[in-house]
């Protein structure tokens, strides 16, 4: 028997959720039809919206990253607001970085640093939210579900579901993020998370011609189930097992396994976090259009020089050898990285030596995409407590990440109430890269 994902969703204490599992050939659980992909797909060609084939891998810093001891270490400051990890120098003359990214460092020609991106919701799962959608939900950290898109589903529903010639899945996560679903733009649009029992699911391990029967008998019987069906569950699931159906019936299913990867590779992005981005940038080489990464740990109220002497290498290491290797394989201008977390933190150390939630203030990270790179776009004031030049709002970094994917901002979908939605409203990509 084959188990894929669905996309009824169990919160955690955190608001995550994840996909339960369905059952192939358990005939109650869900039917197969690629009807609903063919329209979506249609659909976006009707629209004018079908896109270019780059990528984005966005590392996604959970818990609120310190923008002072990653990217604006602010060394002319007071002591108490600079970074104590120091600073180090960088590709990019007169540019430094907090003193953990020194691999970083040496590629910064290659990105680009945003030191004046500013909300203001200093809530884990409010500032997520705001981050993931663009948009402020004030309920958030109060249990409630997330009332926008994801930009990830956004992807998905212009392009569809899967890559038409690869099968691969249009949006992965690898590791949940508070307001990466799809919310009114329906379950089908949801991330495919790969982790756990799903990747042994992803494994063929009934002949083809038995596999095509098992899908067309659910078929059969899905026209009775969706008749009575009137929740759109269905049309979900049917979906995301289209998605895992055209994934394991192509060698893109390779793409989730670094055992087909060059042992020197998976060894210069080192273990944990180098090996997902490294699994990200092979999703994006099969033609997956939007990855997201979760990096946790970042939520540092105490001790924040040892904790950042702790995670700040792996992602220094991890990201460098991104950088690094998609430059070497030509693929720098078809993949955009972003990196991003939830907020900042407080200007000033506290008494437990760390920092607390700060969203007046934070640090963006981008490399490739075609973006205009090797520089530092906004500043930051004299205490690195808010923007000294104009601030960069979620809005603008969606805005920036969709022209990337050369989609309209600006487009509409309807929403609960079945009103016409932008997307991005107000929100103008950065013009400093684009």
């Amino acid at each position: 028997m084959l188990s894929f994902h669905s996309h009824r969703r169990n919160g955690d204490c955190d608001g995550n959720s994840r996909r339960d599992f369905l059952k192939v050939g358990a005939l109650g659980l869900g039917g197969l039809t690629l009807a609903d992909m063919l329209r979506a797909k249609a659909s976006a060609a009707q629209q004018g919206l079908l896109t270019n084939n780059k990528s984005v891998i966005w590392l996604w810093l959970s818990g609120g990253p310190t923008h002072v001891e990653t990217f604006d270490p602010k060394m002319t400051a007071p002591a108490e607001y600079r970074s104590v990890t120091g600073e180090v120098a960088t590709s990019i003359p007169g540019v430094t970085l907090g003193g953990n990214f020194e691999r970083m460092a040496k590629v910064a020609d290659k990105m680009a640093f945003v030191r004046s991106f500013a909300h203001t919701n200093s809530g884990h799962s409010g500032g997520t939210h705001y981050v993931m959608t663009g948009y402020d939900n004030r309920l958030a950290d109060n249990g409630a579900v997330p009332d926008r898109p994801g930009i990830g589903s956004i992807v998905s529903r212009v392009r569809g579901t899967n890559h038409p010639q690869t099968g691969m899945p249009t949006y992965v996560r690898l590791g949940g993020i508070y307001g990466d679903g799809p919310s009114f733009l329906g379950t089908a649009f949801g991330p495919f998370d790969p982790s756990g029992e799903a990747r042994r699911n992803m494994s063929l391990t009934v002949e083809q011609a038995r596999l095509q029967r098992r899908r067309e008998m659910l078929a059969g019987i899905d026209s009775v189930r969706r008749d009575v069906d009137r929740s759109g569950v269905m049309e979900g699931l049917d979906s995301f097992e289209q998605q895992a159906f055209d994934l394991i019936l192509s060698r893109s299913q390779q793409s989730f396994d670094l055992k087909y990867e060059d042992p020197r590779v998976v060894d210069r992005y080192g273990k944990g976090l180098g090996e997902q981005m490294l699994q990200a940038r092979r999703l994006c080489e099969a033609g997956c259009g939007f990855v997201t990464v979760n990096f946790g740990g970042w939520d540092m109220h105490g001790d924040i020089k040892n904790a950042m002497n702790n995670l700040g290498p792996k992602v220094d290491q991890a990201v460098a050898a991104l950088v690094e290797d998609l430059d070497q394989r030509g693929m720098s201008n078809d993949v955009l990285l972003v990196i991003s977390g939830e907020f900042g933190r407080t200007p000033k150390i506290n008494g437990s030596g760390g920092r607390d939630h700060w969203a007046p203030l934070s640090t963006l990270a981008l490399a490739g995409g075609g973006l205009r790179m090797g520089q530092v776009v906004g500043e930051s004031a004299e205490k690195v407590d808010v923007p000294k030049t104009t601030p960069i709002t979620p809005q603008d970094l969606l805005a920036t990440v969709l022209q990337v994917l050369d989609i309209d901002p600006r487009l509409q979908y309807s929403n609960q109430a079945g009103r016409p939605t932008y997307m991005v409203e107000n929100g103008r990509a950065i013009e400093d890269l684009v």
